[in-house]
């Protein structure tokens, strides 16, 4: 499995099914985090779900992965009252998430950006539409 594919699982397992366990299995023992919110290790993870609200949907956007890194712009519902845009960094050590990093805005609705275009929108040139 590629870390862009732990990422995935990871995220869907933990935030979406509220899956506990999915800790142990995705996140290295000395997880270092970067949010100023949130503690460092296993119990700042553990700590998070008590607010994540009953409808709360994750929807992955682009994944880039690179080397031990993976980078992921995706749009969060349920994390407060209006949807949010977050790009996270995640570093892997042997197999597991060992770090994060994270970028978080709300989202600002297409008809309110000053190009029109939505922030979740991804026009990914293709050679058939390069043309």
């Amino acid at each position: 499995m590629t870390n862009k594919e732990i990422v995935l699982k990871a995220m869907k397992e933990f935030f979406v099914d509220r899956d506990i366990n999915a800790i142990e299995r995705y996140w290295h023992e000395n997880y270092v985090q970067h949010n100023p919110s949130m503690i460092n290790g296993h119990q700042g993870l553990r700590d998070i779900l008590e607010y994540i609200e009953p409808g709360f949907r994750w929807e992955p956007g682009i994944f880039i992965e690179s080397n031990n890194l993976v980078l992921a712009h995706s749009q969060v519902h349920g994390w407060g009252p209006s949807p949010l845009i977050v790009v996270d960094i995640f570093r892997f050590e042997n197999g597991k998430i060992a770090e994060h990093w994270d970028v978080v805005q709300s989202e600002v609705p297409a008809e309110k950006t000053a190009s029109g275009n939505p922030m979740t929108s991804f026009n990914i040139l293709t050679p058939e539409n390069e043309k």
